[in-house]
């Protein structure tokens, strides 16, 4: 997906119902405000627009410190289509719409760019430099230039707010089940199947391996389901982390073992859908207590799927 950059915004010329943000994990929260401005653009006669940023604001201005990713750029580019929205653009983030005052903001991208008759944002929404902007002044300048806005109550569950930070909290404490409940699906990660180092073959437990773009927000050995190489998802055991006994790594990696399963899959991208943590990566001496370990961890996904 092309990242147009604010140098580089060509002229909207059909009037959009827009929402933007950073849209990350696509949770439900998202959804209802996706499913709230298709509603509102097909009574209207507008395009449903949904305007996202790469990298997020908090990447570029401090890519340590930024929290785990919920989801790759593609793959929350799939998961807002899926709510009927007809139109995505990314928003290049940089230090030229990172200084912008957001009533140029707001005249440059949502009215020049984005052709907005009808504005969609968060109760918590900010945007411009210093985050100055707000939906009071998204509102003023809505009655000034002649377009209508809405902020949306943030979705709650059991009183609390639905947000990536909360689906993110539950991921790094292995509460996968709950996780999915703000998702509204099971946690997955999507990526190409590419080659390792075969370690896994000669302990008797071939994976495939899923070179991550982005941090991830959880790590240990999972339960977890594959869809892409068979008309339905396939059951499985993955090590998600640096794989600190053997050949340890700087960078995170997934390593799914297949149940019962031969084909080789190299090149082919699929999606790792996380349903249950067994436990947290460990060191182990030797390979064969790794090995061991492997065996369990084995048994135990495959417990699983017949409970």
């Amino acid at each position: 997906m092309k990242r147009i950059s604010i140098a580089h915004l060509p002229q909207g010329t059909v009037g959009t119902a827009l929402t933007l943000g950073n849209f990350d994990g696509v949770h439900r929260g998202h959804q209802a405000m996706l499913h709230r401005l298709v509603q509102e653009s097909a009574a209207r006669g507008l395009v449903s627009m949904a305007l996202t940023f790469e990298p997020y604001p908090r990447e570029y201005f401090d890519r340590l410190k930024a929290p785990a990713r919920l989801t790759t750029l593609t793959h929350k580019m799939l998961w807002i289509t899926r709510t009927g929205v007809e139109q995505v653009r990314v928003l290049r983030f940089n230090q030229a719409l990172a200084s912008l005052e957001p009533e140029e903001f707001v005249r440059r991208v949502l009215l020049y760019a984005c052709a907005a008759r009808w504005v969609l944002v968060g109760d918590d929404f900010r945007f411009g430099a210093r985050r100055r902007g707000d939906f009071a002044l998204l509102q003023h300048m809505g009655h000034e230039l002649g377009f209508e806005c809405e902020a949306l109550s943030s979705v709650r569950e059991g009183g609390e707010r639905i947000s990536s930070s909360a689906v993110r909290t539950c991921l790094q404490e292995g509460r996968l089940a709950q996780a999915a409940g703000l998702l509204g699906r099971p946690f997955s990660l999507v990526g190409r199947v590419g080659y390792g180092h075969q370690l896994g073959r000669t302990l008797g437990f071939p994976t495939l391996n899923l070179a991550l773009r982005h941090r991830p927000p959880l790590s240990g050995i999972f339960v977890v389901e594959v869809c892409g190489p068979a008309p339905h998802p396939l059951p499985g055991v993955a090590s998600l982390g640096h794989r600190p006994s053997v050949n340890s790594l700087d960078t995170p990696l997934l390593e799914v073992h297949l149940f019962d399963f031969q084909r080789s899959i190299y090149g082919e991208r699929v999606e790792v859908r996380f349903l249950h943590k067994l436990r947290d990566e460990q060191r182990f001496d030797d390979l064969s207590a790794l090995q061991a370990q492997m065996q369990q961890d084995a048994r135990d996904a495959r417990a699983y799927f017949f409970r």
